[in-house]
């Protein structure tokens, strides 16, 4: 192990080395927050697949694949979706805003009233998705190199708030396509490969499998269909998402570097629901699916390979912690407590305080797919008919925007509480609920404020 420590060290020197060099670049505002507007076709395609695909995708799809089979390919697969859809059509209209954060589109909508509420909601998404990744790397640094778990949360959890901190958007540009290229060699090319070997290959997978492992209704169509319901829908309007849209050089870059980085997402979920399958073969005993991935990885890979696949496992997680954490911190300084005057260190500092939230948080939290579906229960269920209605309806008010906003998130707590975070009511009734208020107060209301004519 001491070759793999070697590895994982140098790595986590890296990240550090290069959020260096992104707190060199960001020199204000607009270049920390979204990396100055400028970003080209291959640093937008890296750094949009790399927000995406985290813990969650990673682990959690593994542990789908494991007890599913190739079914759990559809959690990716809705996030994949989500990013061709709002970079093929939502991009271009984003970009001419010029604004920071989703709630600001809110605000120009309907009322200030508005951002603020739908701020609360954005910042506690912002936090449980990045908990989930954070989460993630310390449950797969605890298994493959026996760290207390608090210690493993710490260590990895601690250096993405570090290079977030420093650098902001362009430490995790930098850090970003790094780690979107370690990812793809370490899970596509080396760990993938390895693992299908060890099987004896395709035909040993499909003889030792049964029959519904390879079908991709194993999940169940209601789950996949929530998993488009909650994720699909997540990934269009969720800040973390919307702020690498912002980085964006120009409709165009976003358009097809953006569509690119979806349909690399729905490769990747194939890949790790694949993996999940062969760590089924080798290890059938393993008494928690949701160490599948570190399992499979400490037992499989020789040493030195081993600390590649891991570097690989933690870019992919790290990517989207520090993604959500940025996301957080700037609802934070934009929204809830704006100060366009302030300097850096204000941002910098909001950052921190957000990161050694989100650290305390996974120390509470056990369940990466429980958590990833907690964040978008709150945000689909709570923003996205106020959001589309302010785009898509001319009739829709400030009052039944709140009013849906707020319904919305009562009703996904409520069933969330009542049958658990697993079940598909939470979704179901929140965006009835929100609908419904939408809908009739803001006929009742019938004040409806203009959409701005953008320049």
């Amino acid at each position: 192990m001491s070759l793999d420590l070697l590895t994982v060290a140098a790595y986590i020197g890296a990240m550090l080395w290069l959020g260096w060099l992104g707190m060199r670049r960001a020199s204000d505002r607009e270049q920390y927050l979204v990396a100055g507007r400028n970003l080209g076709p291959l640093m937008y395609m890296g750094t949009m697949a790399a927000t995406v695909l985290g813990g969650a995708s990673t682990v959690g799809t593994v542990r789908l694949g494991y007890v599913y089979g190739i079914s759990g390919f559809w959690l990716c697969a809705a996030l994949g979706s989500g990013i061709v859809v709002l970079n093929l059509f939502l991009a271009k209209p984003l970009l001419r805003l010029r604004v920071f954060t989703v709630t600001q589109v809110l605000e120009r909508r309907y009322h200030p009233l508005a951002r603020k509420a739908s701020a609360l909601v954005m910042l506690s998404y912002a936090l449980m998705i990045c908990v989930t990744s954070v989460l993630a790397i310390g449950t797969v640094m605890q298994v493959l190199f026996e760290l207390p778990f608090w210690l493993a949360v710490i260590i990895g959890g601690g250096v993405v708030v570090a290079y977030s901190t420093i650098g902001g958007m362009w430490s995790l540009t930098l850090t970003d396509i790094v780690q979107f290229v370690i990812k793809t060699v370490g899970l596509m090319l080396v760990l993938l490969p390895i693992c299908l070997w060890r099987v004896g290959g395709w035909e040993q997978l499909a003889v030792r499998l049964p029959a519904s492992a390879f079908s991709f209704a194993g999940l169940g169509w209601g789950t996949v269909l929530t998993y488009f319901l909650i994720y699909f829908f997540g990934i269009i309007i969720g800040q973390d998402v919307w702020q690498r849209v912002f980085t964006a050089r120009d409709g165009k870059v976003a358009c097809f570097a953006g569509s690119a980085a979806g349909l690399y997402c729905l490769l990747y979920g194939l890949v790790c629901a694949l993996i999940g399958m062969a760590a089924r073969v080798l290890l059938p005993e393993l008494e928690n699916p949701n160490n599948a991935f570190a399992a499979v990885v400490k037992g499989v890979l020789p040493d030195g390979v081993r600390g590649l696949v891991i570097a690989a496992a933690l870019a992919a997680m790290m990517s989207t912690a520090s993604a959500a954490l940025l996301a957080a911190s700037t609802t934070l300084t934009e929204d809830l407590l704006p100060g366009e005057r302030a300097g850096l260190w204000r941002n910098r500092a909001a950052t921190l305080l957000a990161g050694v939230l989100v650290l305390a948080l996974s120390m509470w939290v056990n369940d990466v797919i429980q958590a990833l579906t907690l964040a978008y229960n709150l945000l689909v269920g709570s923003m996205l008919v106020p959001l589309l209605a302010a785009i898509c309806w001319p009739r829709a008010t400030t009052t039944g925007a709140v009013s849906a906003m707020l319904g919305g998130l009562g009703t996904a707590v409520f069933f969330m509480l009542r049958d658990g975070l697993d079940a598909n009511t939470p979704i179901y009734f929140s965006l009835l609920t929100s609908a419904g208020l939408m809908l009739v107060l803001s006929l009742a209301d019938g004040r409806a404020r203009p959409y701005p004519a953008q320049k």
